[in-house]
């Protein structure tokens, strides 16, 4: 990858071509460390507490602290037939999908506990419903648990707060979430192989490459194929992907040839 000022050129115009080609959306990035708080799908699992009454007074008198009970999610703002999610929606059903289970048994792609939310869609409705104007609103929660490298969806109902079901497979491979960019593109610049990709971004901007929140990228699932290297033949199996990578306010910079693998947290060349 690495290259002087003057053949740079040549990779900020394929880096235009890549731009137009990419079929994932660009996104700006943000810091990991704020990143994986907005895409886990529901934190630490758990929905909100209160504390039983008298806990004041027991406090004051030394008492141990008494236990804790769940509650509900409020159902707050609510569509109507085939509207689209609201935020409410949104924030509430990925709590219902998230149980204790599947939060302590998974993992996210920063290795943290719980799975990694990917989607959140409004349902399509039963065939014996389409016709129904008060047909129940369904949602559909997908995660990604690193644990397994399994892809978990659950169908929630919005009207009774109930999942309804839960189907898991192995070997799918949604399009990936803006965390998982960020991840990537953080292993990226740590790796050695990142070493031509910064020293890229120092020709083009005169400034030392450290973070992912420097960066516009797109990203695209990447799987193995006939030509695939051996490093890389887990690809689809495993989550992988490759980076379309632009400075912030400069050039794209080509780094086609490299696949970061998120399941093995690896960096491997192609090409």
């Amino acid at each position: 990858m690495r290259t002087i000022v003057h053949r740079h050129l040549g990779k900020v115009v394929a880096g235009a071509a890549i731009a137009v080609a990419g079929t994932a959306v660009m996104v700006g990035i943000t810091l990991p460390g704020s990143a994986g708080a907005d895409d886990s799908g529901g934190g630490n699992g758990a929905g909100q507490t209160s504390q039983q009454a008298g806990q004041g007074q027991d406090q004051a008198q030394g008492a141990p602290q008494p236990g804790v009970v769940e509650e509900a999610p409020a159902e707050g703002d609510k569509g109507k037939g085939r509207d689209p999610l609201t935020g409410d929606e949104t924030e509430r059903v990925e709590k219902l999908a998230l149980d204790r289970q599947l939060f302590r048994s998974s993992e996210n792609v920063e290795g943290d506990k719980g799975p990694q939310r990917i989607t959140v869609d409004l349902a399509e409705p039963d065939e014996s419903e389409l016709d129904d104007p008060n047909a129940p609103r369904r949602a559909e929660v997908s995660f990604y648990d690193y644990k397994d490298d399994s892809l978990v969806t659950k169908t929630v109902n919005l009207d009774t707060g109930k999942v309804e079901g839960t189907d898991t497979q192995h070997g799918v491979q949604p399009p990936l979430s803006r965390t998982e960019t960020v991840e990537a593109a953080q292993l990226l610049i740590a790796d050695r192989l990142g070493a031509g990709l910064k020293a890229d971004f120092k020709d083009a901007t005169g400034k030392e490459l450290t973070s992912p929140d420097q960066l516009l990228l797109n990203s695209m699932v990447y799987r193995a194929n006939a030509g695939t290297p051996a490093a890389l033949a887990d690809c689809g199996k495993h989550r992988c992907l490759r980076l379309f990578v632009k400075a912030k306010n400069g050039p794209w910079i080509d780094s086609r040839d490299l696949v970061v693998d998120l399941s093995a947290r690896k960096i491997a060349k192609v090409g």
